[in-house]
């Protein structure tokens, strides 16, 4: 199973391993990680799953869907490091992967 790192903007890091499939968001919903709210469940819907991951790993995970580039135009903090975690399925070469956490799951103009 790869281990992925949460990251929290205190330096918190939590490894969890991630069974190949499953969603980013849905792993860190199972394993208690603090700032993933997930309230739409996954339903690429509501924004509260947004995470930073490096560019450099689009080949691994794949570029955003327009529907999720669509949807991370709601986040207050959007970068071009920014996903919605329940858009991103884990691979086995996912194992390493560090995923940052950001400060809070704010949506525009709320």
């Amino acid at each position: 199973m790869p281990a992925v790192t949460f990251i929290q903007t205190d330096g918190t890091r939590q490894i969890v391993r991630i069974q190949a499939g499953a969603s980013l968001m849905e792993a860190a919903v199972r394993a208690g990680v603090p700032g993933i709210e997930a309230k739409c469940r996954g339903g690429c819907a509501c924004v509260t799953c947004h995470v930073y991951i490096e560019p450099h790993w689009r080949s691994e995970l794949g570029a955003p869907s327009a529907m999720e580039e669509s949807m991370l135009d709601f986040t207050a903090a959007v970068d071009a490091r920014s996903r919605l975690s329940c858009q991103v399925r884990v691979t086995r070469a996912c194992h390493g992967l560090i995923v940052q956490v950001p400060a809070e799951q704010r949506v525009l103009g709320l």
